[in-house]
C-alpha cells in the first residue's frame, strides 16, 4: 500500500484508513468516517451557512465518498479528497435550492426564523457573530479562509481542492482577514459610540 508523503499525522492516518476501507478491511470504513466527520461538518457548515442543512450535507458527502471509495488511490490526502466531495455536495445543494421556490406562511419569515434559534448556549453569541462576519465575505474568500484558518489545510491543498493557484488562495485569505478586521473595528467603534457615558 503506497501512502502519499503527508506532513500531518491526522491526514496520514485518515488516508491509510481510506485505503484500508477501499481494500475491504472491516472496521476501516467506520474509523475513516469518524476521523474526518468533524472536518467535513465544519467545512459544509461554513460553506452553506445553514447549520440545519450541514448535517444532511455531511451525510451526503460521506455517502458519495463511500460510493466512490474504490476510485481513491491515495494520491492526495483523504481529507483533501473528501473535502472536494463536500464542496460538490454543497454546490449541488445550492443548485437544487435555487430550482425550488421558497414558501413561507408568515409575513415576517426572518423574525420567525431568528426566534426559532436556540439561545443561552455557551459560545452562542460568539458563534452568531463569527457566522455573520464570515457570511459577509465573498464566497471564494470565505471558502479559502475557512479551509486554511479554521480547518488548517495547507495552502497547496486548498489550491488543489479549489482549482486555483496557491497565490490566489493566499490573496483570498489575506483579503478575507482584512475585511474581517475592518468589520470588527467598525462594530467596536459603533458599540463604543452607542455605550452610555
Amino acid at each position: 500500500m503506497i501512502t502519499p508523503a503527508l506532513h500531518d499525522p491526522h491526514d496520514a492516518c485518515a488516508t491509510e484508513l481510506a485505503l484500508a476501507a477501499r481494500g475491504g478491511e472491516p472496521h476501516a470504513t467506520d474509523l475513516f468516517v469518524r476521523a474526518l466527520h468533524h472536518d467535513v461538518l465544519r467545512y459544509v457548515t461554513r460553506l452553506c451557512t445553514d447549520p440545519h442543512l450541514a448535517d444532511d450535507l455531511a451525510q451526503d458527502t460521506f455517502l458519495r465518498a463511500l460510493g466512490s471509495l474504490h476510485r481513491f488511490e491515495g494520491r492526495s490526502s483523504a481529507r483533501t479528497w473528501i473535502l472536494s466531495i463536500a464542496r460538490r455536495a454543497v454546490v449541488d445543494s445550492f443548485r437544487r435550492a435555487a430550482a425550488r421556490p421558497l414558501l413561507s406562511d408568515t409575513d415576517d419569515w426572518q423574525d420567525t426564523a431568528e426566534r426559532a434559534q436556540p439561545r443561552c448556549i455557551p459560545g452562542f453569541d460568539e458563534g452568531v457573530v463569527l457566522t455573520a462576519l464570515l457570511d459577509a465575505l465573498p464566497d471564494r474568500r470565505r471558502e479559502a479562509f475557512v479551509l486554511t484558518q479554521l480547518l488548517g489545510l495547507p495552502y497547496a491543498e486548498v489550491a488543489a481542492l479549489t482549482g486555483c493557484p496557491v497565490g490566489t488562495v493566499r490573496s483570498r485569505v489575506s483579503r478575507a482577514r482584512v475585511t474581517l478586521i475592518e468589520q470588527l473595528d467598525h462594530a467596536e467603534r459603533h458599540t463604543t459610540a452607542d455605550a452610555p457615558a
